[in-house]
């Protein structure tokens, strides 16, 4: 099976490179075949000339800057469409999301049709207390709301395997910021697939700034999480 890791980027030029360093390692380890899908929004830090500059002859690594379209969700669904590996990883460029995991989320697809890098089975975590705390909580609300027993609905660290991702409504899904995660594990609990949620520990970022703002997150995920199961789009 070859997985296409999905990295979308806006100003991170300082964990772009040793994060598709540290993805090719581990996935070559494992004996894993794969590509990086780097879509950035044109960012102007310069995280695509870093990019070009240390993997500019790699045929393993590409790379798509938008310059029209911006938004983490669209960057997903434009990297999906882009993909051409059996399988599809997505996790966020500022190493909150463990690439050593990979090569256990992509092997765990011959038997789930989803797999999550959770925060809230034992052995996961968050490194920074109160987002953890916050986090656990709202997730419990959505539960409560969507009633799949997914315990992390937020966490956007998956593998899926690709044929299966675009049997969906991407158009529906990939919405917004992080609160496409919500949509894609509904619609895939209605469509019945399988998932697997494995124990992930988050990691503070060590370069540059988050782009989560906790208030306008909490409002538009409430009203996502109501939307999605109302069926409203």
């Amino acid at each position: 099976m070859e997985v296409s890791v999905i990295l979308p980027t806006y100003n991170e030029r300082g964990n772009i490179v040793p994060l598709i360093e540290a993805i090719q390692q581990h996935l070559g380890e494992a004996g894993i075949s794969h590509e990086v899908i780097v879509v950035d929004d044109n960012s102007p830090d310069g995280t695509a000339q870093a990019v070009r500059e240390r993997f500019g002859g790699d045929e393993r690594v590409r790379l798509f800057v938008r310059t029209k379209e911006r938004g983490l969700a669209s960057a997903i669904a434009y990297g999906i469409r882009q993909a051409r590996g059996d399988a599809v990883a997505v996790m966020d460029t500022d190493f909150n999301h463990d690439p050593a995991l990979l090569p256990q989320m992509v092997k765990f697809l011959e038997y789930y049709d989803i797999i999550i890098g959770s925060r809230f089975t034992m052995g996961g975590g968050m490194e920074e207390r109160w987002r953890y705390l916050a986090s656990f909580f709202f997730n419990f609300f959505i539960r409560v709301v969507l009633r799949t027993q997914v315990q992390d609905n937020l966490c956007g660290f998956f593998s899926m395997r690709r044929e299966k991702l675009l049997s969906l409504d991407l158009e529906r899904i990939f919405q917004g910021y992080g609160e496409y995660f919500m949509h894609l594990l509904f619609l895939a609990w209605k469509k019945n697939y399988t998932m697997l949620e494995i124990p992930a520990f988050y990691r503070a970022r060590t370069y540059g700034e988050s782009k989560s703002r906790f208030f306008h997150m909490l409002y538009h995920y409430t009203l996502t999480a109501l939307k999605v199961r109302l069926g409203i789009r």
